[in-house]
Order: C-alpha cells, then structure tokens, then sequence
C-alpha cells in the first residue's frame, strides 16, 4: 500500500465506527455502507476539486496487537474558499488487514463549522 488510497477500502463490510463528541454527525455507524454514505462522502462534497480534504501530516502511528491508533492532522480548501483543518486521533481493530471497529476524536466545533456549508452535488 502506498498511502494514498481511499479509507473506506479498508472498510470490513461489517465495520462499526463511532465518532465521539457532540459533532453534527457524532454517533455510532455499523456498516462499512453507513459511514462513508452518512460521514465521508457528504463531508468530501464541502471541498473544492483542486485542494480536496486530505491528511497533511501524521503526528503518530501507534500498533498493539490488533490496535491501531493514529493522530493526525487534515486540511482541504472547501468550496466556499475557505481553509479546514482538523486534528483526528482514530482508534482502530484491524483483522486480516481490514478495519473491524474504529473510534474517531477530532474539534467537534470546526466540524460543524464546515458542517455548516451546503454540500455540492454529484
């Protein structure tokens, strides 16, 4: 794996997948269908094209076992030209090289801010 692919295809089909806090979409997803249809494709529709949301460093990269923790900072340009950046510590279950449960922390309040901006469509 280089590092550049998409999260979700590491996505066990039957992935569950919390994200703590009192964000807009905080809550506890139980499909590897769910979360990206409800979370990551809405949140990747408030970025412009040429300067979409990805990570921009890794903080740390920690391994236990089947335990994967690793913190680490985003930012993209959204399409109202504005910059987001968040910092995102994700606890993670792997088995067989497929994420099984992950827990995500992150500024629950530049979330909604980005929340805020009406998705583009398609």
């Amino acid at each position: 794996m280089s590092g550049t692919g998409y999260v979700a295809s590491i996505f066990a089909p039957g992935m569950q997948w919390e994200i703590t806090g009192r964000s807009a979409v905080s809550a506890k997803y139980s499909s590897a269908e769910e979360f990206p249809g409800k979370v990551l494709e809405p949140f990747a529709q408030r970025f412009s094209h040429s300067d979409p949301f990805r990570p921009v460093a890794i903080h740390g990269c920690y391994a236990d076992d089947d335990t994967v923790i690793v913190l680490w900072d985003g930012a993209g340009t959204t399409i109202e030209g504005t910059i987001y950046r968040n910092t995102y510590a994700w606890i993670m279950t792997l088995r067989d090289g497929l994420i099984v449960n992950g827990t995500a922390f992150y500024d629950s309040i530049a979330f909604n801010e980005l929340w805020q901006i009406a998705p583009r469509s398609g």
